[in-house]
């Protein structure tokens, strides 16, 4: 099973240029699977073959996760990863007939996107100081709300992504898809101030040389700032603004999403702002536009 698994992540890593992260995941899922269906079947790890699998037993492994409590959407993603792997089997002619075919994904209970209100995003881009962490704070979050990045695009980008004289920043999302996103004038305004003197103060504390030295976004060591850096920043300053409901740098771009719509953006423009290969993915936020605009009728219309 190991070989074919091997084989695998080196076609989606060749093939389909899935990123290192996807990779891990993808990885991870298997895994996972591989040492239930080796104790269930009674079989050492090493010795599973793929043939062994069909969908009663896929189907007595995902009852195994919703049982532990995993949430619906991580197990479909378990099933996700083991339906590409079977898929590229069947392709690759290992095995003559895919029963993952038979089993039907787990039902998902839509769950609507958080976002920040227009006053909370405010007192939150507001909160960071002025010294050479603070200006790279305030530079980061405006970036997100102007940008509606991932967070891994906004720790990957370098200086030289960031056209500050035309407003735009250069980004490259999911699966090497690169677009160009325009920037507004605060989120220009906060990274010209970062890169003339906040940056150049973090940089000098690290001696490294070479692509590390082009990060756009450095922690306090002089580094590229890592996506765990950019949460860790988010909850010190939702603490700091009083805003106590879970939030994550993905409810910034959920933000993002969600005013432009508000105000009148078209659709299919916010799908490319965000990067969204598929439409359907995008149209979520209009659920969440209906459900604003369904609260402020109920609040303010007399017969409501």
């Amino acid at each position: 099973m190991y070989h074919y698994i091997d084989e695998f992540l080196l076609y989606l890593k060749l093939e389909k240029n899935c990123s290192p992260r996807t990779l891990e995941e993808y990885q991870k899922d298997i895994f996972q699977g591989v040492d239930f269906f080796a104790q269930l079947l009674g079989k050492k790890d090493a010795a599973l073959k793929p043939w062994d699998i069909d969908h009663r037993v896929m189907r007595s492994y995902l009852a195994h996760l919703q049982s532990a409590g995993m949430a619906r959407t991580s197990v479909a993603r378990k099933l996700a990863a083991w339906r590409s792997f079977y898929n590229f089997l069947s392709r690759e002619e290992v095995i003559t007939q895919n029963p993952l075919t038979r089993v039907a994904t787990p039902k998902m209970q839509k769950k609507l996107p958080r976002f920040f209100y227009p006053e909370e995003i405010i007192k939150l881009l507001e909160a960071p100081g002025n010294t050479p962490l603070g200006l790279r704070d305030k530079a980061m979050l405006e970036t997100i709300y102007a940008s509606g990045l991932r967070v891994s695009e906004l720790t990957a980008l370098n200086v030289n992504d960031v056209d500050l004289f035309g407003g735009y920043v250069r980004v490259l999302g999911k699966g090497s898809r690169e677009r160009v996103v325009p920037l507004g004038s605060y989120a220009v305004d906060a990274l010209n101030k970062y890169i003339n003197t906040g940056r150049s103060r973090l940089a000098s504390r690290n001696k490294l040389t070479g692509d590390l030295s082009g990060a756009l976004f450095l922690n306090y060591r002089g580094e590229r700032l890592s996506a765990r850096g950019v949460r860790k920043i988010l909850d010190k300053y939702l603490r700091q603004v009083s805003i106590k409901r879970g939030a994550s740098p993905h409810t910034i771009r959920h933000t993002f999403a969600t005013h432009l719509l508000e105000r009148g953006a078209d659709l299919r423009t916010v799908q490319e702002l965000l990067g969204h290969v598929r439409l359907a993915t995008t149209q979520i936020y209009t659920h969440v536009t209906k459900e604003k605009i369904k609260e402020v009728y109920n609040k303010t219309h007399p017969r409501s």
